[in-house]
């Protein structure tokens, strides 16, 4: 899987790299944005606005997780990338962090499962497998199917660190999915399902349950009452230059953060 997960990295990045050389050449100034699939439609949103008053600039946003997003600007493919995890110590070795924003995570289930609160613990045991039908939890028969992110994503690698601690693992038949999206998805069409979304990408299609009695809301993410919660990050290679630092100046400007706000994002200022 790791083996697997490196080569997945490689493929990727090679791809933005070829992107990028085959862009035909231009007057316009371009800022290459990678990473993060939860913080992508910020960071488009973002783009859009900032080229509204910027016509000579072009921005290109991909997906592709958290982890390529931190491999790529630290290779100096990308200019930015995109984290939704804190960076490890040794990730962060010549880079630069900007947290735009802060996110809930999300646990939800299908619309048709009664349950509406999990404490942590009970959420830990059934992501590792330790309970595997909802009867365990005063719901009905029903076997639980456990629907998970790749890895490399920053949604994934926050929940198991906040949730599943040192030494507690995701059970390895859960199904695993590549973006929030899909997700939900899988959590429309299986009544058993449970699975972890960003709060800004949540929708009434699916449940959202309270954590500890604390229902995931940009309030209690803002009040630091909902505990399931993560940055977005912006990472560059030593410090911004030119159009790339007005860029995140942008971002962290009123108007940015109020961009970042409409996006069900919690600002930082």
């Amino acid at each position: 899987m790791e083996l697997k997960y490196k080569l997945g990295i490689i493929i990727a990045i090679a791809i933005i790299f070829a992107y990028i050389i085959f862009i035909p050449s231009t007057q316009y100034e371009r800022i290459q944005i990678a990473g993060s699939t939860s913080v992508q439609p910020v960071a488009e949103k973002l783009a859009k606005k900032f080229e509204e008053t910027h016509p000579n600039v072009r921005i290109n946003v991909q997906g592709g997780g958290s982890s390529l997003g931190i491999s790529s600007v630290s290779q100096g493919i990308t200019d930015i990338g995109t984290s939704s995890r804190e960076l490890t110590s040794r990730e962060k070795t010549g880079l630069n962090e900007y947290i735009i924003g802060k996110e809930g995570i999300v646990i939800a289930v299908n619309n048709q499962n009664p349950i509406t609160n999990l404490n942590k613990d009970q959420a830990k045991d059934i992501f590792s497998g330790k309970i595997t039908n909802w009867k365990e939890l005063g719901c009905p028969d029903l076997e639980i199917h456990v629907i998970t992110r790749e890895a490399g994503s920053g949604t994934r690698s926050a929940f198991e660190t906040i949730v599943m601690g040192k030494g507690t693992k995701i059970r390895q038949d859960a199904i695993v999915q590549s973006s929030t999206e899909s997700v939900k998805q899988a959590i429309r069409q299986d009544p058993g399902a449970i699975g972890f979304v960003s709060l800004a990408r949540m929708t009434s299609d699916v449940k959202a349950l309270k954590i500890d009695n604390v229902v995931p809301s940009e309030e209690t993410v803002f009040e630091g009452t909902y505990s399931l919660q993560t940055p977005f990050i912006f990472v560059v290679k030593g410090e911004p230059q030119g159009i790339v630092k007005e860029f995140i100046d942008f971002t962290l400007s009123p108007e940015g953060q109020a961009i970042v706000k409409g996006e069900k994002v919690v600002p930082v200022r």
